[in-house]
């Protein structure tokens, strides 16, 4: 299925064979690391730098200005670096990167940065698992290891952190932040900033605990686990304004990192956070 034969179209930084089918359009502006594969009909254009080992499979689309860390997979009919469709882009020159690691589905967007509002550039972090028909939108920033299951979408200039989890068909709406090791759950609308630690569901989502079971599989100490248990009881069960919750937290605060991160989620929000539900 694939031709084996240095690619004399594509500069390859190490002059070494890259496995790519006789089928595959690449650009001479591109950029081909080490052992790295690439499918039948699949287009890379210019300016795109494929990390080593990286494996592109069949009919998938690479536009630049991109670059993809080593070890990166890109599955079949994903389209990766392609230019938004927000109305103020007009073809400017932005990018998109994408950590180490990271495994792209089949059926994926995900498109560069914008100017002006964005920063210019749209990041996905190492070891991320985007599954089938994600979209990424412009100038978002996801960290490292999320994980966003079939058909989940975020718009653009969202922040996601570390370890989040999305389930399917979840959406997130433009200039919202998502928490490290947050869960949104399968088809929640996410209309409010989520903070760290959080899950929460629905649609309007709204908050329903701890992610606790994420937690645990990160082996989060005991006493963290139990400070953030107060915290959230403190935030979300007393009643108090945002302001008096986290001046209750400030004890809390100083001795545990963990409790720093979930008030300093709070702190930031632009949009406000996501609330309990009402009875």
């Amino acid at each position: 299925m694939f031709g084996l034969a240095y690619n004399s179209r594509a500069r390859n930084k190490s002059r070494e064979c890259i496995l790519i089918d006789e089928t595959a359009r690449i650009s001479s502006k591109a950029v081909i690391g080490k052992n790295v594969s690439i499918g039948p009909w699949t287009i890379v254009g210019p300016d795109v730098v494929v990390g080593d080992g990286s494996e592109i499979g069949s009919h998938v689309v690479l536009k630049g200005p991109t670059v993809l860390g080593p070890n990166v997979k890109v599955f079949q009919f994903s389209t990766v670096g392609e230019g938004t469709p927000a109305l103020a882009y007009d073809g400017e020159s932005t990018s998109l990167e994408i950590g180490e690691g990271t495994v792209i589905r089949e059926g994926v967007t995900i498109h560069r940065g914008t100017l002006g509002r964005g920063a210019g550039r749209t990041i996905v972090g190492k070891n991320c698992l985007l599954m089938a028909y994600v979209h990424i939108g412009h100038d978002c920033f996801l960290g490292d290891r999320v994980i966003m299951a079939n058909n989940a979408s975020v718009a653009g200039h969202v922040v996601v952190g570390d370890y989040a989890n999305f389930g399917g068909y979840s959406g997130v709406p433009q200039f919202r932040n998502i928490g490290e090791n947050t869960h949104i759950a399968a088809m929640s609308l996410v209309t409010k900033d989520v903070p760290a630690f959080m899950t929460v569901a629905g649609n309007p989502a709204s908050a329903v605990g701890l992610n606790l079971e994420g937690m645990r599989r990160r082996d989060f100490s005991t006493d963290a686990l139990a400070a953030l248990k107060e915290s959230h009881k403190i935030v979300y069960r007393s009643g108090l304004t945002k302001n008096k919750a986290l001046n209750q937290l400030a004890e809390l605060r100083s001795k545990y990192s963990e409790v720093e991160k979930f008030a300093r989620s709070i702190e930031s929000s632009e949009s406000g956070i996501v609330r309990g539900r009402s009875h």
